[in-house]
């Protein structure tokens, strides 16, 4: 296995320091509040040599959900899978065509999806994908 990034800091910084993040919130968090973690589509699908990535990503969105369960419900946990997102106008044509939606991710696309999060009160431990449809689509090699 030729893995990219050394486990324990990859699990350190997007998994554990999601954790101690809220464990040091939560006490200043009043009624209603709501937390949304970043998780990524690969949590669910992966590229050879991220291992160590995806089971951190994967890991965070276990998390999301027993922390909804745990924190409910005086607050709501959620998370958001991205995508391919960037503030990159060098793409290529490509690039934005093979997303079901015609182009690729914003960062503002992100900031919409936290507000909604924020404000959807029935909403707890889902994991909101917001890819523009990329793991919805069939990929083949041409």
């Amino acid at each position: 296995m030729n893995c990219r990034w050394p486990i324990g800091k990859v699990t350190d910084s997007h998994l554990t320091g999601a954790f101690l993040m809220t464990r040091a919130a939560v006490p200043l968090m009043g009624e209603g509040s709501s937390i949304v973690n970043m998780v990524s589509t690969r949590a669910f699908m992966s590229e050879p040599n991220t291992e160590a990535y995806a089971a951190s990503k994967g890991g965070l969105v276990a998390l999301t959900h027993a922390l909804a369960v745990s924190l409910g419900p005086k607050i709501r946990v959620n998370a958001i899978a991205p995508g391919w997102i960037t503030d990159d106008s060098d793409l290529r044509e490509e690039d934005h065509t093979q997303h079901p939606v015609g182009r690729v991710g914003r960062p503002e696309d992100i900031a919409d999806a936290v507000v909604y999060l924020a404000s959807a009160g029935f909403m707890t431990g889902q994991v909101l994908v917001l890819d523009g449809g990329m793991t919805r689509k069939m990929m083949y090699e041409e």
